[in-house]
């Protein structure tokens, strides 16, 4: 069990890194263009009513002070009251929390799915026509903007074929996944294809080792060598990956949200920084940053879990 002693002192590493983070986010909020309060009273509001509105949510303190105000309330659970939807920010946040998560999910799940046969398929082929084909797709698939690639998933798939809806997120299970299909896809075509290179990568070594030879050796047909030796290793560095890329999955989040007008917190974001409401970009940005952190500890726990080699 040594080998997941991290496991104690992992969190206590990230606490800095949160403390770093909220700083970050606290003084770039403040640097965004335009007054909060005059956005809500509109272009014709009077001096004494911008006041008011700026003393009520206390924009005329100090930034250090305004920071200390933040922070006692990330003490004790809270978030500050949003400025545009006036109820506490982090039951905002709650309320959209789960079109993300199932987005990212669904994202995450399309992409494996997507990436492991196509490595697969270029890995036991290599150099071969089908390699070739699914290098220039990784390629052409890198470039693609996600709300590019949305718009035209939106033009083939709802406008043209009608078969997924184009916008919203639905009340039911089944009209939930409908409205998740196109975005989740989305996202998965742009993450598959750097899963796949890595992949490619990972099972060509794989055909190659030491076990795979052995493997060989014993007599094993070269599906069952391929299949129960060589892509188990070459999932542990994929993990990895996936980890390291996870914050521009919660970025990707941001823009896909947006193009299908999902109601999740990218969408809030978006709104929020536009009506310059920063309590509430401070309390996105902050599960945002904290998603990350957790997810890349589990992804650690998981490489351990799976790799006996690896120590952390």
């Amino acid at each position: 069990m040594h080998r997941y002693r991290f496991v104690l002192t992992r969190p206590l590493q990230f606490l800095p890194v949160i403390f770093g983070i909220s700083v970050i986010t606290f003084i770039l909020v403040r640097l965004i263009p335009g007054d909060p309060a005059r956005n809500i009273l509109g272009t014709r509001a009077t001096p004494t009513a911008i006041a008011n509105i700026r003393a009520q949510y206390g924009l005329d303190e100090p930034m250090w002070l305004q920071y200390f105000y933040f922070l006692r309330n990330l003490a004790n659970g809270e978030m500050g009251k949003s400025i545009l939807y006036k109820i506490d920010v982090l039951k905002l946040i709650l309320t959209r929390i789960e079109p993300t998560v199932a987005l990212v999910l669904a994202s995450v799940i399309l992409s494996v799915l997507i990436a492991v046969p196509m490595a697969a398929i270029a890995a036991r082929n290599r150099g071969g026509l089908a390699d070739h084909a699914v290098r220039v797709i990784s390629t052409f698939g890198i470039g693609f903007p996600p709300f590019w690639l949305g718009l035209m998933l939106i033009i083939l798939f709802s406008v043209q074929l009608g078969i997924f809806p184009v916008s919203g997120y639905g009340t039911t299970l089944g009209d939930k996944l409908a409205h998740l299909a196109l975005p989740s896809l989305t996202i998965a075509l742009s993450l598959s294809t750097v899963l796949t290179r890595s992949l490619r990568a990972a099972m060509i070594e794989g055909l190659k080792s030491d076990v795979a030879t052995a493997a060989r050796a014993r007599g094993m047909p070269e599906g069952i060598v391929f299949w129960k030796h060589v892509v188990p290793n070459s999932l542990v560095p994929t993990i990895n990956l996936l980890a390291v890329n996870i914050g521009w999955l919660i970025g990707g989040t941001v823009v896909v949200e947006s193009v299908f007008a999902l109601p999740g917190m990218g969408q809030l974001l978006v709104r929020a920084i536009f009506s310059r409401d920063y309590m509430v970009v401070q309390g996105v940005a902050m599960v945002f940053a904290c998603a990350t952190v957790l997810i890349n500890f589990i992804a650690d726990i998981v490489t351990v879990a799976v790799d006996p080699r690896v120590t952390l």
